[in-house]
């Protein structure tokens, strides 16, 4: 099973602040556990809200909203994609996790990603979209072991 988990913005990160050394190294240090456990498939703070973008949908139209966005308790800071055997199994592994936001209340968010099997029935309704899925899997799986 994979699971997102992400990290809630703060106040702090929304204005661009970086992390401390000590975290740096704390967070490093996690994230070489998480490695050597295999449970690591990838993982990266992102860039204050204000650097970013969101597309509204409202039928054919699409709207630009240029950030800053103003709910910070809504927004990521960060994120690792898990691949675990259960939610029990991720929430062990945030639990180890260093606080992402020291000296503050702070929340790290687990959801779990869909997979192929979660889509039932309807993988024989649409079986081209899911062939479709494996072939872009297999292929970016290819273009990612190329790198170095």
């Amino acid at each position: 099973m994979r699971f997102m988990v992400m990290v809630k913005a703060s106040a702090d990160s929304e204005a661009g602040v970086m992390p401390s050394p000590a975290l740096l190294q704390a967070m490093g240090k996690y994230n070489e556990e998480l490695v050597k456990a295999g449970v690591l498939l990838a993982g990266e703070g992102l860039h204050p809200s204000s650097k970013g973008a969101r597309v509204r949908f409202d039928g054919d139209s699409r709207t630009v909203i240029d950030g800053p966005f103003a709910e910070t308790k809504e927004l990521v800071a960060g994120f690792w994609l898990f691949q675990v055997r259960s939610k029990e199994e991720a929430i062990e592994w945030v639990k180890r996790a260093p606080n992402p936001m020291p000296g503050t209340v702070a929340e790290i968010e687990i959801r779990q990603v869909f997979d192929a099997e979660d889509f039932g029935e309807l993988q024989e309704q649409v079986p081209e979209v899911f062939e479709a899925e494996r072939r872009m899997r297999a292929e970016q799986a290819q273009r990612l072991g190329g790198v170095s």
